[in-house]
This record gives structure tokens, C-alpha cells and sequence, in this order.
């Protein structure tokens, strides 16, 4: 039996949640590509870090709706899930051997936290920031299709962080899996300068070059911080990724659940581990806190140097564009940090590979490129 306190298990690898999860991640980023490109395109507004304001201050939505709904649809109480949230951070930043022994941290470390989440805000910002400015450049097709070359960043900074044994099957089954989806969408697949709306300025051969320049380094450092999320901000009650040295057992419904649960905690009305995505998306939402409190400062800094102009969206059309942007960035990034942490990021950023097919098929469907007699893909 569980001790006084209430516990929730951890979450399996393979459930139907993380599954329907996964389904939505896809969806998102694939919506969030295509309107992020149509709002700086064909709409003009060509906004790229005020967007990646709005979007990712929009993160701190994704706790209070997973807060709301789990309170709605379980017997849990605020305070106890509250309490479970509160020390699992305060054991995350002080000692992760302290759960093992039972004894609940007796203070709260602020200062730790802080730096804590500017750090990871920095780390996560810097790429979709990227991101975000390589959109407009090149083709939604081959953004997507080099973004998602994250895979093989991540398994690579995945032996080096986590340690991992060197697989050279897996190696070649994530360099495989890279290198199949960039050919399918590189093999004759010419890009154009862009629409007639852009600036004079921004019109030349070179503006998807450099799109995908961008996108590369961002993808880079997005397998480095899907790496780190696993090592430093995942719970270490998550299943193990190095699956080589602790098999994953599966869980069990009556009798062993006192083994396969969390450690026993001194502490009535502690609900830990949390229920499934909770601590992720308080992640999420701080991250989009901090965006909020801290990055709008650049934004006087970037219109004073005309780098980027700051004018408010002209339109209804405009503001539901970003409206779009802002609700399936949401979706995408508070599921992927749930998927980061239960599946790890190579499993993650592989299955992540397949918006690159769902994007080259909203193309044809929207109209963006067509099917030439070669079979090869050229922009419409």
C-alpha cells in the first residue's frame, strides 16, 4: 500500500495519452509552420520577433489549463497537487538523491529556480527565435525538413550528456531516417525569392540560403536543449531513456504498485509524481512567464535601430493569424516537453520527422508548391 499521502504512477511509455499527445504535437506544428509563414508572407506582416513574443508568452496559458482540467476531471485538491509541484522542484534544484531518502527539502530554493528557468528560457528561445526569422525566407517545406534534422543532433549530444552506449545501428537508423525525409524533399525541389509583398530588400537568390542557414543552426541547438530538458528538467521519476543499462519494466496494477511507484514521502496531502504532463507544462509556463517579463525589452532596442520596425497588427486578419500561431504553439511545445520526457529526444525528435510529410502535403493541399511531370516539387 501507499502511504498516507496520495501518489500517481508514472507514466508509461507507450499509453494511449502519450500516443493522442503525439498525434496533436504533429498537427500543431504543422498549423503554427503554415500560418507563421502566411501571416509574414502573404498577409506582409513581417514581424518576426514580435511574433515570437506573442507566441511564446503564450506559454504561460498551458499550466493553468492543465491545472483547471485535472482539478475538473480527478478527486485531486489544489493544495495536494500544489504541494507534489513544489517538491518536485525543490528536490529537482537542490538534490535529486533527496527523494530517495524521504525527507522533503525544507525550503524553497528561489534563487536556483530563477536562474534555472532564464536559463532554459534562453536555451529554448534562441532557436525558435531562429526559427521564427527563417520562415519568411525559405519554403515551409524545407524549414520544416531541416528543423527536424534536430534527430540526429539529439542522438549525438544524447552519447556525449546522457550517456548513452554508441549504437552504431541506431546511428544509422536516425542518419537514415534524416537523410531519407531531406531527400524526398530536396530531390528537385527549386525554391523562388518569395512573394511579390516582400521589400525590395529582402528580395534575392540568397533569401532561402539563408533561411536554411537559420533553420540549421536552430535545429542544432534545439536537439541540444531536447538533450538537456531530459538531463536537468524532466522528473527522475520519467522512464529511463538509456533503456541499455535499466530495462523499463512495465507497470503493474495491484500488488506491485508499492515498487514501481514513487518513493514513499513524509508528507500528508502530497500528490507525487504529479499527474501526466502537469510538471512539464508548469515548465512550459514559465518559460513563457519569463518571455513575458524579460524579451519584450528588445523590442524598443530592435525598432529604435530600425532592425525590425514595431507596428501593431493593421487588421482582424492579421491579429487571428497570430491568434493561430499562439494557441497551436502552445499545443506543440507543451506536448513536446511531455514527450521529452517520457519518450526521451531521440524517440521524440524521430517521430517528430513525420511533419515533415504532413507539411509537404498541407503544401499541395494549400497550394504553396505542385507537382511538376518530373516528379520533382516546385513552389507555386
Amino acid at each position: 500500500m501507499a502511504g498516507p499521502h496520495e501518489t500517481t504512477l508514472a507514466p508509461m511509455l507507450g499509453g494511449k495519452a502519450a500516443f493522442v499527445l503525439f498525434i496533436a504535437v504533429l498537427l500543431a506544428f504543422v498549423i503554427e509552420t503554415q500560418t507563421t509563414q502566411y501571416l509574414q508572407t502573404t498577409l506582409g506582416y513581417r514581424q518576426s520577433y514580435f511574433i515570437f513574443y506573442i507566441v511564446h508568452s503564450s506559454f504561460s496559458l498551458s499550466f493553468p489549463i492543465h491545472l483547471i482540467y485535472v482539478l475538473l476531471t480527478t478527486k485531486h485538491g489544489l493544495r495536494p497537487l500544489l504541494s507534489g509541484l513544489h517538491f518536485a522542484i525543490t528536490t529537482q534544484l537542490t538534490s535529486r538523491n533527496s527523494e530517495a531518502s524521504g525527507v522533503i527539502p525544507r525550503s524553497f530554493p528561489l534563487a536556483k529556480s530563477l536562474i534555472f528557468i532564464i536559463s532554459i528560457t534562453a536555451l529554448y528561445s534562441i532557436p525558435a527565435l531562429l526559427w521564427f526569422a527563417a520562415v519568411p525566407l525559405a519554403s515551409v517545406t524545407d524549414v520544416t525538413a531541416i528543423w527536424n534534422a534536430n534527430a540526429f543532433f539529439a542522438y549525438i549530444f544524447s552519447v556525449r550528456l546522457l550517456r548513452l552506449k554508441w549504437s552504431n545501428l541506431r546511428l544509422f537508423a536516425v542518419s537514415m531516417a534524416t537523410l531519407g525525409v531531406l531527400t524526398v524533399v530536396y530531390g528537385g525541389t527549386t525554391s523562388s525569392p518569395g512573394p511579390e509583398s516582400y521589400n525590395a530588400n529582402l528580395i534575392s537568390a540568397s533569401g532561402p540560403f539563408i533561411g536554411d542557414m537559420l533553420t540549421l543552426v536552430a535545429s542544432v541547438g534545439y536537439g541540444f536543449y531536447q538533450v538537456l530538458y531530459k538531463k536537468y528538467v524532466a522528473l527522475p521519476t520519467d522512464p529511463e531513456l538509456a533503456s541499455e543499462s535499466v530495462p523499463y519494466r512495465r507497470l503493474s496494477s495491484s500488488a506491485d504498485n508499492e515498487e514501481v511507484s514513487a518513493p514513499a514521502i513524509a508528507k500528508d496531502n502530497l500528490i507525487y509524481p504529479p499527474p501526466f504532463g502537469l510538471h512539464p507544462n508548469l515548465i512550459t509556463a514559465s518559460i513563457g512567464l519569463c518571455t513575458l517579463l524579460v524579451f519584450w525589452i528588445p523590442i524598443p532596442i530592435l525598432h529604435y535601430y530600425q532592425i525590425e520596425e514595431f507596428r501593431l497588427p493593421p487588421n482582424l486578419t492579421v491579429v487571428t493569424a497570430i491568434a493561430g500561431i499562439a494557441a497551436s504553439g502552445v499545443v506543440f511545445n507543451a506536448g513536446f516537453m511531455i514527450l521529452l520526457g517520457i519518450w526521451g529526444p531521440v524517440v521524440t525528435s524521430v517521430g517528430n520527422l513525420l511533419t515533415i510529410v504532413l507539411t509537404l502535403i498541407s503544401d499541395l493541399i494549400f497550394g504553396t508548391v505542385a507537382p511538376t511531370l518530373e516528379g520533382s516539387w516546385e513552389l507555386a
